[in-house]
């Protein structure tokens, strides 16, 4: 299947590193026009180097966890075709010790920036007649992770954003869509797992698989996946490829979820 996406401006937020980074390298490679967004200087910086992106305007500061960073991404890229919106945090903290700024911490770069850019970008899709908008969710959106539930919560109300706004412009040539990536070696996760399996004489790769098989062991993969394994699905679905497919939620979680829908 040759996935071609020539001729359409894509933003992916949180695309300095990790799955963000994957899909807006996935996405040059099928040919879009691609924008980059994050929160540190030097590193998106570094992400525009890494891709190859010459034109520095590409890259645009803003935090997007914060109603001021959406409105100055906004500003600076009005308009746009695909809408990734990667932008998260996560972090293992017991459910009784997550005070109230920890949520909103969460809410507002989880959820919130996913709320507000794509109230904007998916009005003027609707008026060009073609659009994609993905999230990046979690599997841990249904199946709830002890030891950082508020990361879930955010993950879960995802699901539900991503649903309305497909049912807000059905008949309209733009998808909405939700992924579930599963565990995925990141290069937030590898720190994550360094925390869940400190012992440092265990190369990185024998990490995940132990984590794994102690903390998501109903993995059919048996390990984690890559960054540009996840990406992959999420250059499909920004695709003409995928213009059936819409208002759902889609895994690429290595068998962790044990149902079969």
């Amino acid at each position: 299947m040759i996935i071609d996406i020539s001729n359409r401006k894509a933003l992916v937020t949180g695309a300095t590193s990790g799955i963000g980074f994957a899909s807006a390298k996935g996405l040059l490679e099928a040919g879009a026009d691609v924008y980059i967004n994050g929160r540190n200087q030097d590193k998106l910086m570094v992400a525009l180097k890494r891709l190859g992106i010459t034109d520095l305007s590409k890259g645009i500061l803003a935090d997007v966890g914060t109603a001021e960073g959406c409105r100055t991404l906004i500003e600076k890229l009005p308009q746009v075709d695909i809408l990734i919106n990667n932008a998260g945090i996560f972090s293992p903290m017991p459910i009784l010790e997550i005070d109230d700024d920890e949520w909103l911490k969460f809410i507002n770069i989880n959820f919130m920036s996913g709320v507000r850019l794509t109230r904007h970008y998916i009005a003027q899709m609707q008026q060009t007649g073609w659009g994609r908008v993905i999230f990046v969710s979690s599997e841990s959106a249904i199946q709830v992770p002890p030891e950082m539930v508020h990361y879930a919560v955010t993950k879960t109300a995802q699901l539900t954003l991503a649903r309305g706004f497909a049912e807000a412009v059905k008949n309209s040539n733009v998808t909405v869509n939700s992924i579930l990536p599963g565990p995925t070696m990141s290069e937030g996760v590898q720190k994550f797992v360094r925390e869940m399996v400190p012992d440092q004489s265990v190369p990185l790769e024998e990490a995940g698989r132990i984590f794994i098989r102690n903390e998501r062991s109903t993995s059919l993969l048996g390990r984690m996946a890559s960054a540009e394994e996840v990406a992959n699905l999420i250059v499909y679905l920004s695709s003409d490829r995928a213009s059936a497919t819409t208002g759902t939620a889609v895994r690429v979680d290595g068998g962790v979820l044990r149902g079969v829908i």
